[in-house]
């Protein structure tokens, strides 16, 4: 009988240890933004999702003239089905690396085709994969708390919204 309650009594401990280990690991996991997709026919888009959190965003947390992974922890992908127009510059079908150099008035967006970067850390060392690079006028917008891509279609294709804190920037893309 002694062994029988002593086996019960290890297995609570096991148990307890157990719980405590997955609650610290899982305060570890909610410390990165959260993965998002934002997709229309042809055109889908993979981003860490920060929040602005009374933050001061363009100027200061990403600074102007400076490049940006547009987005949290991984840069942000964006992948075409098909052949695509930008700024009337044809982008083969495949997934490509998202860039941004935000400015006050302009930003420069920037497709590179080396996957799989961490932030735009290591930007300066792959730039010469760039595929695209063409600069997009900001829009004021109302405060939103969180960056958000999102998509509005038009007969020639679709046009890629980026939105965050007060500003929007748009890159319309012809299919």
């Amino acid at each position: 009988l002694l062994m029988v309650l002593n086996e019960i009594n290890m297995n609570k401990i096991y148990l307890s240890i157990l719980f405590v280990f997955s609650v610290v690991l899982s305060f570890g996991q909610n410390t990165k933004s959260p993965k998002m997709t934002a997709e229309t026919e042809n055109v889908k888009v993979t981003y860490g999702q920060p929040s602005k959190k009374g933050r001061v965003i363009f100027g200061d947390l990403v600074p102007y003239g400076e490049v940006w992974r547009t987005g949290a922890n991984e840069a942000t992908e964006i992948t075409f089905t098909k052949d695509v127009v930008i700024s009337g510059k044809t982008i083969k079908a495949g997934t490509y690396t998202l860039f941004t150099i935000p400015q006050k008035n302009t930003w420069t967006i920037i497709l590179n085709s080396e996957l799989k970067q961490w932030g735009s850390y290591g930007y300066s060392k792959i730039k010469a994969k760039n595929v695209l690079s063409v600069e997009v006028n900001v829009e004021t917008i109302k405060e939103q708390e969180k960056l958000t891509y999102s998509f509005t279609n038009n007969s020639k294709g679709t046009t890629l919204n980026i939105m965050w804190d007060n500003v929007k920037v748009s890159l319309p893309i012809q299919f």
